[in-house]
C-alpha cells in the first residue's frame, strides 16, 4: 500500500508541475497563513521490538502554518486518531492502539516566490498512545504504552494553483519510542520511527 500511495503522489505531483509552470506565482508573504489538508501513510520501521511489530497506516492528517517571514515559518501537525495493529514476529496479530502524533516544526521555505516551492523543516512531536487492546495470545492482558516524546525532520513541495489554493507533497520522519508493558511488567521499548508520506491540499489567507 505505501509504494502505491507514494506513486500515486509522484505522478499527481508530476502532473501538476507542468500547470504550475504556467500559473501566475502566488508568493507567500509575511504574515500568511497557510492550511494543508489530505492524507498520511505511516509507515514504521521493521524490527521493532524483539518480539512483536507495529503496521503501518493511512490516515487522514492536516497542518497549519504560521509565516514569520517569507522563507521562515512555523507549522502545527494534527491528525484524526491512527489505529495500528501490533504483530508477533511470525504475523499473529496480539494488540491494537490509537495515537494521535501533533508535531511542531520550523520550516524553511527555500524559493517562496516560485512556481514550485520546496521547504524543509526541524521539529518536536509527541505522541500519546490510548486505547490500547489486546488480542488473539494475549486477549485479557493489560497492554500499557508510554506516550513519546522525539525530534521530527521533513522535506516537502508547495505547488500554487491560483492565490489561495495549492497542491502539497510531503515526507517525514519522526522519532517515536514508546516503553511497553504488559500486566505491569517491562518488556522493553518499542521503537516505532516511522516514515510518513502525505499528499495535501493547501489554502493560503
Amino acid at each position: 500500500m505505501k509504494s502505491r500511495f507514494i506513486k500515486q503522489s509522484l505522478c499527481a505531483l508530476v502532473a501538476v508541475s507542468g500547470l504550475a509552470g504556467a500559473l501566475t506565482v502566488h508568493a507567500k508573504e509575511q504574515g500568511d497563513w497557510l492550511v494543508r489538508f489530505g492524507g498520511s501513510y505511516i509507515s514504521p520501521k521493521s524490527n521493532n521490538h524483539e518480539l512483536v511489530s507495529v503496521d503501518g497506516k493511512m490516515g487522514v492528517t492536516f497542518n497549519f502554518s504560521y509565516f514569520m517571514t517569507s522563507n521562515l515559518a512555523v507549522e502545527v501537525l494534527a491528525a484524526l486518531p491512527y489505529e495500528h495493529d501490533i504483530e508477533l514476529q511470525g504475523g499473529t496479530k496480539v494488540a491494537s492502539t490509537k495515537h494521535l502524533p501533533p508535531t511542531v516544526s520550523l520550516q524553511y521555505h527555500f524559493m517562496p516566490e516560485a512556481g514550485i516551492q520546496p521547504y524543509v523543516g526541524l521539529g518536536v512531536n509527541y505522541t500519546t498512545f490510548f486505547s490500547e487492546k489486546t488480542v488473539g495470545p494475549l486477549a485479557g492482558s493489560d497492554l500499557d504504552l508510554d506516550d513519546s516524546w522525539g525530534w521530527a525532520g521533513q522535506a516537502g513541495l508547495d505547488i500554487p494553483l491560483n492565490e489561495k489554493w495549492l497542491l502539497n507533497i510531503d515526507v517525514r520522519y519522526i522519532d517515536i519510542d514508546t516503553k511497553a508493558k504488559l500486566d505491569g511488567t517491562s518488556i522493553g521499548t518499542v521503537a516505532i520511527d516511522p516514515w510518513v508520506y502525505g499528499a495535501n491540499v493547501g489554502f493560503k489567507f
